[in-house]
């Protein structure tokens, strides 16, 4: 009596998902959000098109303008308003917060940490993947700011260059605070998992308590130059506040910096240990 044998059933083997997935993994969830596309429009329409509104209204003025205000007028000022830059603020920290808060409102999250156990890899291509977009497009919408201000303002002749001591810096700091205010969401909705929240208190923590504080003191001067739309600020401006505003401690333009690269290191850190410390 003969036995059948069963033909041994072949298995492939299971290899872990390399970085590159990890990439286009987040790169797919990022894309396919509706609120990504919304929020990247309403980024680059503030950015240009209240640069645009800034200059048309300076031009429309400067005929009237005494020589002192010519002077003490600023072409970046027009290129990037402060108005604008809240906007941004707002719409770049809400990408950010949807990107962690949909996935654990979804449930999402626990399906991706159990294809990818290695939870240092996935967070490292959710900020790698967040802040290379939110990059470009901070860049594409300075440059865009920048050239289109200009472009208005040159026909009065109160317009500057690209080469002119400043500009270089205040399209950079602009392009910049794009992905760090989605960093900042990001981080608030890795720690708070819920979107809502988590944007309420990225807008509280970067536009409305810098303006409940004031620069009399030197302790409450290092705060605030320590938060990001004020450094910012400081990075737009030729020499600091303009001259009808007292400030007793003025920031430095490496202080702002410093505070830009506090921000990111911090931003990244939080995401990080909110991600692979705690149970999805």
């Amino acid at each position: 009596m003969t036995t059948a044998t069963r033909p041994a059933t072949r298995t492939s083997p299971t290899h872990p998902a390399r970085y590159r997935d990890l990439l286009a993994a987040e790169w797919i969830k990022l894309w396919s959000l509706r609120s990504t596309w919304a929020a990247f429009a309403l980024i680059l329409l503030a950015m240009v098109g209240l640069a645009g509104h800034a200059a048309l209204a300076t031009h429309a003025g400067w005929p009237d303008w005494s020589a002192e205000q010519r002077a003490l007028r600023y072409p970046l000022w027009d290129a990037f308003p402060t108005e604008a830059q809240m906007f941004v603020v707002l719409a770049a920290s809400g990408v950010g917060a949807v990107a962690i808060g949909g996935e654990y409102a979804s449930g999402l999250m626990r399906t991706t940490f159990a294809a990818v156990p290695r939870r240092h890899a996935v967070a490292a291509a959710k900020l790698t993947v967040l802040t290379g977009v939110l990059t470009l497009l901070g860049t594409l919408g300075a440059a865009a700011a920048f050239a289109v201000s200009q472009a208005i303002l040159a026909d009065v002749d109160a317009n500057m260059s690209i080469g002119d001591p400043g500009a270089l810096r205040g399209i950079a700091a602009s392009a910049l605070l794009v992905p760090l205010c989605a960093l900042v969401g990001m981080a608030l909705a890795a720690v708070i998992r819920h979107t809502a929240p988590a944007i309420v208190t990225a807008a509280t923590l970067l536009l409305l308590l810098p303006t409940a504080v004031d620069e009399d003191e030197r302790w409450s001067a290092m705060i605030r130059h320590a938060m990001l739309v004020p450094a910012w600020q400081r990075l737009r401006d030729p020499n600091g506040p303009p001259p009808w505003l007292t400030d007793i401690h003025p920031a430095t333009v490496s202080g702002a910096w410093t505070t830009y690269t506090a921000w990111a290191a911090l931003t990244a850190l939080i995401t990080t240990l909110a991600l692979t410390r705690r149970t999805p």
